[in-house]
């Protein structure tokens, strides 16, 4: 399976392969590895072959990348793109990313990315509210432990 990830005008900006693990009614999880090198976040380092399990809607404004150590897929977090809808195909996934991201970590705590370009970008209102709508369903996804952030740990703690 090919992915694509456009930017918000929907011009390819990157392309990598995965294989798909499962379609789940408008899911499609998606496993991949890190090819790109190191990469330095400053809340998670990104190294080659880290292991990646993708799930991407078709119905919701955001994909979700859970991120694992390559020797072991030992839990890094998950890093969550806020974006339209994802364009599923047979042979190939594309998606616009529309700058907001998340980064969620094993505990729970959410870091919310690129709130500065998102306010500067020129996107229709009904892309900002969809990005908005996005950004919260995460939250609540997380605070839930819905779908991929299901291994959150349930100790009965607050996580985020």
């Amino acid at each position: 399976m090919q992915i694509t990830k456009c930017d918000a005008t929907g011009v390819a900006q990157i392309s990598y392969a995965g294989e798909v693990a499962a379609r789940v009614g408008t899911c499609v999880v998606i496993r991949a590895r890190w090819t790109f090198g190191w990469r330095d976040l400053g809340y998670v380092v990104f190294a080659p072959d880290d292991r990646f399990t993708e799930y991407f809607y078709s119905d919701q404004w955001f994909n979700v990348m859970r991120v694992g150590t390559a020797a072991d897929d030992r839990l890094k977090g998950w890093y969550c793109n806020v974006t339209r809808p994802a364009l599923i195909m047979p042979d190939a996934i594309s998606y616009d990313d529309l700058l907001l991201d998340v980064w969620v970590g094993p505990d729970g705590a959410c870091l919310v990315l690129d709130e500065d370009e998102f306010a500067a970008a020129a996107l229709a209102a009904a892309t900002q509210a969809g990005a908005a709508a996005g950004l919260a369903e995460v939250r609540r996804w997380v605070a839930a432990r819905l779908g991929p952030f299901a291994e959150l740990a349930s100790d009965g703690e607050e996580h985020g």
